[in-house]
């Protein structure tokens, strides 16, 4: 990412980042909004990445509008492209949370996944999300929250990750445990009204496990997140190689487990 107030983006966008991230999807990862959606409803979606969520959005909120908002042209260019694809109708702007070049009171609904994790200053943005919703409307937020991660087996290179990601993140001026801390942002933003809640992505058979093992195994090695290890020196080609086999390792274990815990809340504005 870049502008003055954004931290740097832990992922990046290879494609070992998007293989997880074109997988998401409004019903495994917004649960919590999806009742609150009414069809006209005017929709803001921050940090819409590679857009597959933002299409689902524009679906449940058709005939309403929909703007889709990323820091670069590059990652908005991503989620153009999905919405292109699954001819889905949206705006998508170039901006920064910190900031948002949109006037005030414009959506019913401002929504943003996996995004207060990555920003500089999360309660600006959440202050900026309410600022752009009309009276009446809602901001919902949703954030994973690394530390409460759980899985079987206890592979000590799968330890080792959590290290290494956890430091990578907050080297980036993120903070990967964002799902605990929702609700005390948005207290600290004025939004007192917040509405709490939490849920899990839960990866166990056979599928999901290969698929979320090879995708971090090849993700440790070779993406953004590789990089930043070793230019940093918060990890060498060895560590990383150790790391890239336990993820493998626990995908072929027959009772590996994954829980993937998010803070989520709903603002009433």
């Amino acid at each position: 990412m870049d502008g003055s107030r954004s931290a740097t983006y832990t992922h990046g966008h290879d494609d070992s980042v998007l293989r997880s991230h074109r997988w998401r999807t409004a019903e495994n990862s917004c649960g919590y909004l999806l009742p609150r959606l009414r069809p006209g409803h005017q929709l803001l979606d921050v940090g819409s990445g590679p857009g597959t969520i933002t299409a689902d959005l524009a679906r449940h909120v058709a005939p309403g509008a929909v703007t889709a908002v990323e820091l670069t042209d590059a990652a908005a260019d991503l989620t153009r492209a999905e919405l292109r694809r699954q001819g889905v109708a949206a705006t998508t702007v170039v901006s920064d949370v910190h900031a948002l070049d949109l006037p005030d009171d414009a959506f019913d609904v401002s929504h943003a996944h996996q995004v207060l994790q990555h920003v500089a200053d999360p309660v600006q943005a959440l202050r900026e999300l309410a600022r752009v919703t009309r009276p009446g409307g809602i901001v919902a937020v949703r954030d994973s929250d690394y530390a409460a991660f759980a899985w079987w087996p206890r592979l000590p290179g799968l330890e080792e990750w959590m290290t290494l990601y956890q430091a990578a993140a907050r080297a980036n001026g993120g903070e990967p445990d964002a799902g605990r801390r929702l609700l005390s942002w948005a207290q600290q933003a004025g939004l007192p009204q917040a509405i709490p809640s939490s849920s899990t992505w839960c990866l166990a058979t056979p599928q999901d496990r290969r698929w979320w093992g090879e995708m971090w195994a090849d993700r440790i090695t070779t993406s953004t997140v590789a990089q930043q290890a070793l230019r940093d020196g918060l990890a060498d080609e060895a560590t990383l190689h150790r790391i890239s086999q336990a993820w493998r390792a626990w995908a072929a274990a027959p009772d590996g487990w994954l829980s993937v815990l998010h803070g989520e809340l709903i603002v009433p504005v």
